[in-house]
């Protein structure tokens, strides 16, 4: 269960699958920060299809660099408008 957490949710115009491949792309910069290992162990996130939303855990250091990063990315690469991002708490399983 993740206790800290970010949800994004896209706009209906943007591919999940594009969303997907721009978290993959914050995961290994924060490989350059924190190494494969620690990032592998501390890194998780969740999908919601149907709601067009991916919630990535923030409740490590290497976990909120993820975010950090992976917003900074989703912004620039869908625009500001395409995308909302809020803290949430308690969320089910994740990756």
């Amino acid at each position: 269960m993740i206790r800290e957490a970010y949800r994004y949710r896209f706009r209906s115009d943007v591919n999940p699958r594009d969303v997907e491949d721009t978290l993959f792309l914050a995961i290994i910069a924060a490989e350059g920060l924190f190494g494969e290992a620690r990032t592998r162990m501390d890194v998780a996130y969740a999908t919601d299809p149907s709601l067009r939303a991916f919630i990535v855990d923030a409740s490590t250091e290497v976990g909120q660099a993820v975010n950090a990063i992976f917003t900074a990315f989703v912004m620039r690469e869908f625009g500001r408008l395409a995308v909302d991002v809020r803290r949430v708490e308690s969320v089910g399983e994740a990756r």
